[in-house]
């Protein structure tokens, strides 16, 4: 059985009858849970809680949303003002989340959530039409199977079911670890594309210890049950790396493991990482000041900060250490006259003479949070 049918089958049948076995405990806010259907929770599987990330006004997307309990919650986090797109390749939990769907409007008091069937490794593909297409179309040799690929192509560079940079969050409750081996980068990159510059991820899995023996992955009970696909901790984050996300920390560790499978120990975690601003450097004579508590830092370009030193940075890098998830370690400091934009990166730890910046704006603000 392919891994995609062993995991749409198991799914199928939590959407009909409560599984036990694809659960992990999780916490999650009640007052959040009041509106939502009961039936909703009792067949809801995950192993965090991804929707205590979402800010006011989000645009928040959902990867295998399944029967929409996080999708709700995260609605009424994200107000009137924001919206939130599910994405499921199930039909059974795609069809309890649409069930409750005039019900949560009238609860909600605005209509802000939006469930699609997709895959979550090709969010470009919108597969409601792609079906639509097959029907008129179906696949009965090979030059039906080109012009198949030759409408996708189209479908996902003209009506792409999630634009580019189009999301602020994206949130996962215990789904990635159920794409295949073969197409999990092609995932990450997609979750990179679909978010703006400053856009940030949530995604709450489960990782092994160590890896996971080829006859545990062959077993597709075990895939659907979050074992067999499960990342092992080091690879998560450094696929999160790979991918081009920056400030990626595992914001929650499960000290106990949810099981224990041939001695490895699996567990959930919740991981958060930002999307940069762009890749450009120009130099208009900015510099930041690393306040501590190390004795220095290095992000992921290789920029170096000392502690207490005022280093030169580019634009785009003095916005990513002022405005986003570094905000609270770093002093900005804008010079008093910008110098005419010089496409630049200043080697690891150099240092900017104060009479550069003497006079310019400083940014000292630690985003509502102690700084140290």
């Amino acid at each position: 059985m392919l891994v995609e049918d062993s995991v749409r089958e198991r799914y199928s049948e939590g959407a009909h009858e409560r599984q036990e076995a694809l659960c992990c405990p999780v916490d999650y806010d009640r007052e959040l849970l009041k509106l939502l259907p009961k039936e909703i929770i009792d067949k809801d599987y995950g192993c965090g809680d991804p929707s205590r990330y979402v800010r006011k006004g989000d645009i928040v997307l959902d990867l295998g949303s399944g029967g929409g309990k996080i999708c709700y919650m995260a609605a009424q986090l994200a107000g009137p003002d924001g919206l939130v797109i599910g994405i499921d390749m199930n039909d059974d939990m795609l069809a309890l989340a649409r069930k409750y769907q005039p019900d949560m409007v009238a609860k909600l008091g605005g209509d802000r959530v939006r469930f699609h069937k997709g895959y979550i490794q090709d969010l470009a593909l919108d597969v409601d039409e792609m079906e639509r297409y097959l029907a008129l179309h179906p696949v009965i040799d090979a030059s039906t199977l080109t012009a198949l690929k030759t409408w996708q192509a189209a479908q996902r560079k003209v009506r792409p079911l999630i634009a580019d940079q189009s999301v602020d969050l994206v949130i996962s409750n215990c789904v990635l670890n159920l794409v295949g081996d073969d197409e999990k980068a092609k995932l990450f990159r997609e979750i990179f594309r679909v978010l703006k510059p400053g856009g940030r991820v949530a995604i709450s899995d489960i990782v092994a210890d160590e890896p996971v023996p080829q006859h545990l992955k062959d077993d597709p009970n075990l895939w659907s049950g979050c074992i067999s696909g499960a990342f092992v901790d080091r690879d998560f984050v450094r696929a999160f790396e790979q991918a081009g996300f920056i400030a990626v920390c595992l914001d929650k560790w499960e000290t106990e493991p949810w099981q224990v499978v041939e001695g490895i120990e699996f567990r959930a975690v919740t991981l958060v990482a930002h999307k940069g601003y762009g890749r450009e450097c120009l130099d208009r004579g900015h510099a930041v000041i690393y306040r501590g508590p190390y004795a220095e830092v290095r992000d992921e370009e290789g920029h170096l900060f000392p502690r207490g030193e005022r280093i030169a940075v580019c634009e785009r890098t003095f916005r990513t250490l002022t405005e986003g998830p570094y905000q609270k370690y770093f002093i900005g400091i804008e010079p008093k006259m910008f110098a005419e934009p010089l496409a630049w990166c200043a080697p690891p730890g150099t240092r900017r003479p104060p009479a550069e910046t003497k006079g310019g704006r400083q940014i000292a603000e630690c985003g509502g949070e102690k700084c140290c």
